[in-house]
């Protein structure tokens, strides 16, 4: 099935114009009140799009026990959507479209959401959160962490709480390591945790969205305008923690110790045929995906849909991302990716595997335009 259409992300302008943005909102909505037609309340919706993984290294373990990583990583146009609306309960209720994912404060959006309210010092705020479910659930996409990263940015301006870039990420790292890339998305190397990025890409020169205003010099680079072909079998998840406690195990020999030593495969993947490749240089090298490795020899639908991708006609390199099991093939372009899918689409069909044509992106969480200027 196609994903889909993730609409037209709207620039929100320098910092300080997240209290703006509020602002006028709720003045216009009052301008045009009357006794008899009270104000609407405002409603902000922001997209949370889906990212994979085109390298992922192990490096080794950190002193605060977690595993160092060197990725690239990339955002798409498989977006979830959040609708958000201030309430004056001081309640924060979140709905969703996918009766199998836990709306209580287990939630990465109800985590975010309560961490924002109590660093504003305002236990008052409210708000009713209604989460369109796209991205894959369990699939190694990040849709939990960029929904909770698009409540950052979506309670950040429906509040006015005026919050800076810095703060954004700050909260961000706290609820998950990868939700800082989340926050800001695009072509990103991202090293530690997966917090520290670098851009991998020239700055934008075209009209792509744009990510909230001011997050990281990072922040929109023109992504490769490859086609993807993203499978996952519905029933088949992958735990992380267990995916990085294997990799340990069949692996803890090769872990490197020292930070020079981390330092020289950043630099190497500063300059691989991987990043020159992105930008126009040359063909794409063969993916690398450690945990790949580790979780492909004990979940069958991972070697089963890896076989049927490397078989797709077009398809230019193919690899697991994250810690699964969803798994992906990159294109020229969409069409190209949505050719690879019809060709396969019986033997998909067979096996079990939900099918997406993406192409990638290069905003992170954005907010979307609803008939008023951002």
């Amino acid at each position: 099935m196609m994903a889909a259409g993730t609409g037209q992300a709207a620039a929100i302008g320098v910092p300080g114009r997240l209290i703006t943005l509020s602002s006028i909102a709720w003045e216009r909505s009052a301008s045009a009140s009357s006794p008899d037609n009270p104000p609407a309340p405002m409603t902000l919706t922001v997209l949370a799009p889906a990212k994979i993984n085109l390298h992922l290294e192990v490096l080794g373990l950190r002193p605060d026990g977690f595993h160092e990583l060197a990725m690239v990583m990339q955002s798409l146009d498989l977006a979830d959507s959040l609708r958000f609306t201030p309430t004056a309960d001081g309640a924060i209720t979140l709905e969703c479209d996918r009766p199998d994912l836990s709306t209580g404060a287990d939630n990465l959006i109800v985590k975010a959401a309560t961490m924002m309210r109590a660093r504003a010092g305002l236990p008052e705020l409210g708000a009713r959160i209604e989460l369109g479910k796209r991205i894959p659930i369990g699939a190694g996409l990040a849709g939990g962490s960029s929904d909770g990263a698009a409540t950052l940015v979506g309670l950040n301006a429906l509040w006015g709480c005026g919050f800076s870039p810095a703060d954004l990420q700050a909260m961000a790292l706290s609820l998950g390591s990868d939700m800082p890339y989340c926050l800001v998305g695009g072509t990103q190397l991202c090293f530690g945790r997966g917090e520290l990025m670098e851009p991998a890409m020239p700055p934008a020169t075209d009209s792509l969205p744009s990510p909230p205003p001011g997050l990281d010099a990072s922040a929109g680079a023109t992504p490769p305008r490859m086609g993807v072909l993203l499978i996952k079998h519905p029933e088949v998840s992958v735990s992380t923690p267990w995916a990085f406690r294997r990799c340990r195990e069949m692996r803890e020999d090769f872990y490197l110790e020292t930070e020079a030593d981390f330092e020289q495969r950043r630099q190497a993947l500063r300059q691989s045929p991987l990043l020159a490749a992105l930008a126009g240089a040359g063909p794409l090298p063969r993916l690398r995906n450690d945990l790949q490795s580790v979780v492909a020899p004990e979940v069958s639908s991972v070697r089963e849909g890896l076989d049927l991708l490397n078989r797709a006609p077009g398809a230019q390199a193919v690899a697991m991302s994250g810690s699964g099991p969803s798994l992906f093939a990159l294109f020229p372009d969409r069409a190209a990716a949505e050719a690879a899918r019809i060709a396969l689409a019986p033997e998909l069909e067979a096996a079990g595997f939900e099918a997406w044509c993406c192409v990638c992106t290069g905003s992170g969480a954005s907010l979307v335009e609803n008939g008023t200027p951002a």
